[in-house]
């Protein structure tokens, strides 16, 4: 927000630049979320149309817009109705895991064409700036969604690997995972332990890229 006010010429370039990262990034985390619950018996998602590459029945503007100015922000989530699958809890941990691995990959693509079109010289410096948005926020979306608070990804991987005497410490973070959350967002904790995980995998994936490339 203080960007906002300071410079709002400089925020709305980032926006722009921004923008076709943020569809990428959470449109393949979603659809990702949408064919694993399809492909594990549950059409619910298929049905409503959530099975697309078009990125509009996945954005919520206000979570798009938070994600660009705030670093923290939400698309619609991708209905699930665990009652149509075989292994309603295990099903559900992949269904939550393919979102993070679906950004992981599209990280990993941005970054190696990126080293690859920036080695050619022969694309416009827009498109590498482009790409290394891909990149940063692929990357951010995926790490971010694995902290094990409800709603987030993490969270739905708890059932699956907590004892079942865990069930009401599961239930309280249902109730108040999302206070939870917003709190550690806004105090910073989640900056401190996001932050340097993103580096360690995006200097990983770098360096992963460049023995391709």
């Amino acid at each position: 927000m203080t960007d906002l006010l300071g410079d709002p010429l400089r925020v709305l370039q980032r926006v722009l630049l921004q923008l076709p990262a943020l569809l990428v990034a959470v449109t393949v985390h979603e659809v990702a979320h949408a064919v694993v619950a399809d492909r594990l018996g549950d059409p619910t998602a298929r049905r409503l149309g959530r099975i697309t590459l078009n990125p509009l029945p996945h954005i919520d503007p206000l979570g798009a817009i938070s994600l660009v100015l705030a670093g923290f922000g939400w698309a619609k989530p991708v209905p699930v109705d665990a009652r149509n699958f075989s292994h309603p809890v295990r099903d559900m941990f992949w269904v939550a895991i393919a979102g993070p691995i679906a950004n992981f990959l599209a990280a990993f693509v941005a970054v190696v064409l990126y080293l690859a079109l920036r080695r050619s010289g022969a694309v416009p410096g827009l498109v590498l700036v482009a790409l290394a948005a891909v990149f940063v926020l692929n990357l951010a979306l995926g790490v971010f969604n694995l902290i094990p608070i409800p709603p987030l990804d993490g969270g739905h991987f708890l059932p699956y690997l907590l004892p079942k005497a865990a069930a009401g410490l599961l239930r309280m973070l249902e109730s108040y995972g999302m206070l939870i959350l917003l709190l550690l967002v806004f105090s910073g904790a989640t900056a401190r332990i996001v932050s340097p995980v993103t580096d360690w995998a995006a200097h990983f994936m770098i360096a992963l890229a460049r023995t391709l490339v």
